[in-house]
């Protein structure tokens, strides 16, 4: 009876190790961990946001050939560490903005329209602006083809 009884217990415990409950915390640190890992373990989250007075943000305008402001038009941001893209769709005036942006990345940025698109404009690292301005002007798809051949 002693037997089966430990057996059971370590089945049970062996597979409660695979549960949302177990995989809420390390009993040694406190910290979340993977399920089935061994205690100790933390558990992988997404990138942390930046340290407060470590953020800046950039906006801009997007405008058409003829200058004036493009409302729908869609800014991509993409951080060229992770490669992970934000958008914006711009307002009646043509403006988009971007926040909480790392101060220790670069970020590439391009604006899209109705089969138009701007060059890609970067803002560096070492940029030290906290409110950055990019402008970006749309040119037609065909057009920024002719001028790379």
């Amino acid at each position: 009876m002693t037997i089966r009884l430990t057996i059971l217990s370590a089945v049970v415990a062996f597979a409660l190790a695979g549960s949302p409950a177990a995989a809420q915390s390390s009993p040694d640190t406190g910290a979340p961990r993977q399920p089935g890992s061994p205690p100790g373990a933390k558990l992988l989250t997404k990138k942390k946001p930046p340290k407060p007075g470590k953020t800046r943000s950039v906006s801009g305008i997007v405008r058409d050939e003829r200058g004036e402001p493009v409302r729908g038009a869609v800014v991509k941001l993409k951080d060229t560490k992770t490669l992970q893209v934000r958008s914006f769709i711009t307002l009646e005036d043509g403006s988009y903005r971007f926040h909480g942006l790392s101060t220790e990345t670069d970020y590439e940025l391009q604006a899209s329209h109705n089969g138009t698109v701007s060059k890609k404009r970067r803002l560096s690292v070492y940029d030290s602006r906290k409110k950055a301005v990019i402008n970006l002007k749309l040119e037609p798809a065909d057009k920024k083809k002719k001028k790379a051949g």
